[in-house]
């Protein structure tokens, strides 16, 4: 199967917005899975919602919001424009921001099953032995929860990859610059005659998505064996 010049850099721009995504998602996915699986605090419930909150949103309005906030006029985005140089709408890391916040609740719920499912006991006994908690943290919650990490990674990739709706409304569909996979797909739709570079970046999109999925699976079946009930 031969790819064009445009058929690669779809897949590249793809490939480049999900690591960047990765990027920020992930350690803030984890300090949330962790911060919902261990601690009870006033609040959590509201947290847990806003968290969880791009699942039942379309991905259209998540991308709106960011525009609101995140646009050169808005509050946020005129601020970081004018004072630090910074412009992320119609970016690639605009892209990623998008992608991202529609994939980090999956991510969060997967890291938060992974660290609900280690015994306490053990970090208990770290204690004991005069752990302090970010030690705690590196030594036994992450070691052990580390297969559910990996497969939260792996999830997020796939669902940045294929993301759509939040990344065409605040990043617009730029080739070379926010021109995903699915952006790409939808453009060959379009155009008279595209429906075969549909197909093949379609072909693409679905292995890799098959891949991740597959991977996710197996390293969630290595958390339960590592991780059995107590």
């Amino acid at each position: 199967m031969s790819l064009s010049e445009a058929e690669w850099m779809a897949m590249v721009t793809s490939l480049s917005v999900a690591l960047r995504a990765l990027a920020f998602t992930l350690p803030l996915a984890l300090g949330l899975g962790w911060l919902l699986a261990r601690r009870r605090f006033p609040g959590r419930a509201l947290l847990d919602a806003l968290v969880h909150s791009p699942l039942v949103l379309p991905p259209v309005v998540v991308g709106y919001l960011l525009l609101l906030l995140l646009g050169v006029e808005g509050p946020i985005g005129h601020w970081l424009d004018a004072v630090l140089g910074i412009r992320l709408v119609f970016t690639t890391n605009g892209a990623a921001l998008a992608a991202g916040l529609v994939a980090l609740p999956i991510m969060v719920r997967t890291i938060r099953l992974s660290i609900e499912a280690i015994d306490p006991r053990l970090e208990m006994a770290a204690r004991s032995l005069g752990a302090r908690p970010l030690d705690r943290f590196l030594t036994v919650t992450l070691p052990l929860a580390f297969p559910g990490v990996l497969a939260a990674a792996l999830l997020g990739f796939a669902l940045c990859l294929g993301e759509f709706g939040a990344v065409i409304t605040f990043a617009a569909n730029v080739p070379g610059e926010t021109q995903t996979l699915a952006l790409a797909i939808y453009g060959a739709l379009q155009t008279p005659g595209g429906e075969s570079m549909a197909l093949r970046l379609t072909f693409i999109s679905l292995t890799i998505a098959v891949v991740a999925l597959l991977g996710a699976e197996w390293l969630g079946r290595r958390t339960r064996r590592w991780n059995p009930p107590a």
